[in-house]
């Protein structure tokens, strides 16, 4: 008998002899792997941990702070009482009456509802654009796309917005968001395009089209989830404009005062001239510092995804051994 032939008889007998791995088992790697790993690479990322918990601070604020704090309203409390003098309004009050720390919690909120929908429609719309586009390069759908692409580019995104919201006079937050998103997306989908010409030069791509695999399902199985990295990192970076320029023009008076928000209250102490009285400094501090947190957060959160989104990392820190002794 021939070495090769010993050779698959060998192979052919311990796949025989190898018993299929329990179904525990294989949910136990799998969670070790996509949840457990990642976990273990953010603890070991300051990055990822502080930006983790800054976020879950803020997200605390507007879920539970909303239900464990009043509603502020004009004379609960002394007209521009000091911080830190009264356990009640430690951040102080306003010229109204109105403790400062509920205010900042009441906006969370809407702020996190405007930062969801500006997201969703910048990150998702530019995702749909780039990955159509860079998949069918060169096609007339590619050329349609990034005519639309490069010609929104053009438009300053800033003066757009404001004739928009001159137009609807939005008071929903999810609509303002919507709104803010529009001019966010067309610089990311000319990078989210130039992933997928990479993309779909790779081998396990061009396999599945020999396959016979319909475009859909290779855009969905092979491109979008080597993407799904790069579009959340991309996602925590959107929020963080669309916080900015909500707050802006909240501030500028441009987005009506229909609801509590750090951009209204700086509005409200800019106006009450606090740059030059020393007892409305806390006024404007605080929200300054509520957005300086918030973006702060979202950058090193985004930073920090960028890691635990690194496969060689999430396998170093995979804890889950085979039969062998190594690691799966």
């Amino acid at each position: 008998m021939s070495n090769d032939q010993e050779g698959l008889e060998t192979l052919f007998d311990a796949d025989i002899d190898r018993e299929p791995v329990p179904r525990s088992q294989r949910l136990k790697r799998q969670f070790d792997l996509y949840v457990a790993a990642p976990c273990r690479v953010a603890m070991t990322d300051w990055r990822a941990l502080v930006g983790t918990v800054i976020v879950a601070v803020f997200f605390l604020m507007g879920t539970l702070g909303v239900w464990l704090v009043d509603k502020p309203s004009s004379g609960d409390a002394p007209v521009l009482e000091p911080p830190f003098q009264n356990f009640d309004y430690i951040l102080g009050t306003d010229t109204f009456g109105q403790p400062i720390g509920a205010q900042l919690i009441h906006a969370t909120p809407d702020m996190f509802k405007m930062v969801i929908a500006g997201a969703v429609v910048s990150v998702g719309f530019a995702a749909l654009v780039g990955v159509v586009s860079g998949f069918l390069r060169g096609t007339t759908v590619d050329t349609t796309l990034m005519s639309i692409t490069d010609i929104i580019i053009t438009i300053p995104g800033l003066p757009l917005v404001i004739v928009l919201v001159a137009i609807f006079q939005p008071e929903s937050p999810y609509v303002i968001g919507v709104l803010l998103g529009l001019d966010n997306w067309p610089g990311l989908a000319r990078t989210v395009r130039s992933q997928v010409l990479s993309i779909r030069e790779e081998s396990y791509v061009e396999a599945s089209q020999i396959m016979g695999l319909s475009t859909g399902t290779i855009l969905r199985r092979d491109v979008l989830a080597q993407l799904m990295p790069y579009i959340t990192v991309n996602s925590a970076l959107a929020s963080r404009r669309i916080i900015f320029e909500s707050v802006g023009l909240y501030f500028l008076g441009i987005l009506p005062f229909t609801t509590f928000n750090w951009g209204v209250m700086m509005n409200i102490a800019y106006e009450g001239n606090a740059l030059n009285r020393p007892d409305m400094y806390h006024f404007l501090t605080f929200p300054l510092l509520t957005i300086f947190l918030m973006s702060f957060g979202l950058v090193l959160f985004s930073q920090g995804m960028d890691s635990v989104f690194n496969v060689r990392l999430r396998a170093r820190h995979a804890s889950t051994i085979d039969d062998d002794g190594g690691h799966e």
